[in-house]
């Protein structure tokens, strides 16, 4: 039986992440989830995961929704992604990292290491990501709601 998962999954990745981006696509589909995938849609080695995170992040923004980008170290999507407003992106390489990552500081898209990562242990990471649920403690949630005024305030 196929549980539909209410939320939404917004994903891309860049050809460094392509590979791994098709086997998450395919487990997160597989498990119920529905899932977007804004590309590449094929191998380009020419792509710019510049492109692709920005593109991912402004629809995860748009709908209040979570993401997961993909490159050689996660680091380059990852700082990419948090220069779009709404987003708070974070560079995951461990389950105990994601946990806190998501519980503590509310990220809503997960950056990963197609390359420094193994496959299987990415699996278990976006697994983490997508169960764990952000903390009712008033510590964290001040200091997401910091954030949000930071963004929206005028320079």
């Amino acid at each position: 039986m196929i549980i539909v998962h209410m939320s939404k999954i917004i994903i891309g990745a860049d050809h460094r992440g392509f590979q791994l981006k098709e086997i998450i696509v395919e487990q997160l589909r597989n498990d119920g989830y529905a899932v977007t995938d804004m590309g590449s849609n094929k191998y380009d080695p020419n792509d710019d995961f510049t492109d692709i995170a920005i593109k991912v992040a402004e629809e995860v923004a748009l709908n209040n929704t979570k993401g997961i980008l993909i490159c050689r170290t996660g680091i380059g999507v990852c700082i990419a992604a948090n220069k779009v407003d709404g987003i708070r992106a974070g560079l995951c390489t461990t389950i105990k990292q994601t946990r806190l990552a998501k519980s503590d500081d509310d990220i809503n898209m997960l950056c990963l290491s197609a390359e420094l990562v193994s496959e299987a242990k990415n699996l278990k990471i976006v697994k983490k990501f997508l169960e764990t649920v952000f903390s009712s403690d008033e510590r964290y949630i001040n200091r997401v709601q910091k954030i949000k005024k930071y963004e929206t305030e005028e320079c």
